[in-house]
């Protein structure tokens, strides 16, 4: 799937690690929404830009004032067509309901442990919310925001701060050299320009 997203060999790696991550991001969610998801959540903050956050928020009204009333009105519609055994449209709307929740779950403890980054002053190195440009050894251009991991969208040119390539861009400076050490293998990316 990530290498569909781009040809970019550095973007390439850093998703194939991507999607590790977020193989354990849903295995650490599965596991909190046991234990109930404010334990989990608050140890660890959640880096998220300004539109990052006003994106999640948005999501999250959407979801407590549009869907989970759709929702609810579905599974009231399904018990009134015949009796809740053997009826697949409420079972659907039960299971849509189920995931509603868990994300608005998500999405709450998400923005209570959120740490606002970027939107200061441009500084000299690369930090969250820096627009980085990179150029690699085949001088291929590519520029990156760094974000945190809930935000992290590589069509977007969006990358975490923990991914391969975000941890190593992280407090370069214009024209050092990066040294990304990746699943897919090792590779260098020099600072051209940082925003």
């Amino acid at each position: 799937m990530a290498h569909h997203v781009t040809e970019s060999p550095a973007l390439g790696r850093m998703f194939v690690w991507g999607s590790v991550a977020a193989r354990r991001l849903s295995a650490t969610l599965s596991r909190s929404r046991l234990k109930g998801m404010g334990s989990i959540m608050a140890e660890r903050a959640v880096f998220l830009t300004r539109d990052g956050y006003t994106r999640l928020d948005g999501e999250l009204e959407q979801l407590r004032t549009v869907k989970r009333p759709q929702v609810s009105e579905r599974i009231r519609n399904s018990k009134d067509l015949t009796d809740v055994e053997d009826n697949a449209e409420y079972d659907e709307a039960k299971s849509e309901q189920s995931f509603v929740e868990g994300r608005i779950q998500e999405l709450e403890a998400t923005l209570a442990a959120a740490q606002i980054i970027g939107g200061g002053p441009p500084s000299d190195f690369v930090s969250f919310g820096s627009h980085v440009t990179v150029k690699d050894g085949d001088d291929v251009v590519e520029e990156y925001t760094i974000v945190g991991s809930m935000e992290a969208d590589a069509r977007r040119g969006q990358i975490s701060n923990e991914s391969p390539v975000g941890r190593a861009l992280l407090g370069k400076k214009v024209g050092e050299t990066a040294s990304v050490v990746a699943p897919g293998g090792s590779f260098d990316l020099s600072v051209v320009s940082i925003k």
